[in-house]
């Protein structure tokens, strides 16, 4: 989630979910997705990727874009898409079903190539990510507003500085937070947000 996909109103009335609300798709991710912690090396890197094509852009510009991204990056599997070559490129390029940007297009084969890498060196995608997983989770006190989400955290800064020495790109500090929000490192449902009034049976 980033600051425009937020209400418009800093205060979120209790019962309102934290964004989404009006558009089902929207609500539908919000409420069964966004926050629920998330395992595997495809699943990962498919969000990884999509929080990098969603810099400077809505979330929900890419959640209606979803299945065109995996139509188009083969269901994100990191074997195929490491093996994209300048054909695989332009023919992204030429996708209308995603983001037409060279750059993230680039970074996403440049990460498929890197998670193979680190699978080279015993390592996963998996480890990396939930490394950064705050050591008081559960324990701060859950945001009432959106003023009080950062947008990045020294958590998020040391997983981005690990990523990029292990060469992925289009992950720095503020995709890296958006990326641990969306597979539940952190769980940034504000206090009087459904989902959270949901677990708390009221």
């Amino acid at each position: 989630m980033t600051s425009s996909d937020a209400p418009d109103t800093a205060d979120a009335p209790v019962g309102r979910r934290c964004f989404g609300d009006g558009d089902p798709l929207y609500e539908r991710y919000h409420d069964e997705e966004w926050g629920v912690p998330v395992h595997g090396e495809r699943e990962l890197y498919e969000r990884m990727t999509l929080e990098a094509f969603q810099s400077g852009l809505a979330w929900i510009t890419i959640l209606r874009r979803r299945e065109g991204f995996r139509a188009a990056f083969d269901g994100f599997d990191p074997a195929v898409v490491a093996g994209y070559d300048e054909h695989d490129v332009e023919r992204l390029m030429a996708d209308t079903g995603i983001i037409r940007n060279r750059a993230k297009i680039t970074a996403a084969v440049a990460n498929a190539r890197a998670l193979l890498d680190l699978h080279g060196r015993g390592l996963s995608l998996d480890e990396l990510f939930w490394s950064a997983a705050p050591a008081a989770a559960g324990t701060r006190p859950r945001p009432r507003t959106f003023g009080e989400v950062p947008a990045s955290t020294p958590e998020s800064a040391a997983l981005a500085k690990q990523l990029k020495r292990h060469g992925f790109r289009f992950v720095g500090p503020t995709t890296a937070y958006a990326a641990m929000q969306a597979c539940g490192i952190v769980d940034d449902h504000l206090a009087g947000c459904p989902v959270v009034l949901a677990r708390a049976g009221r």
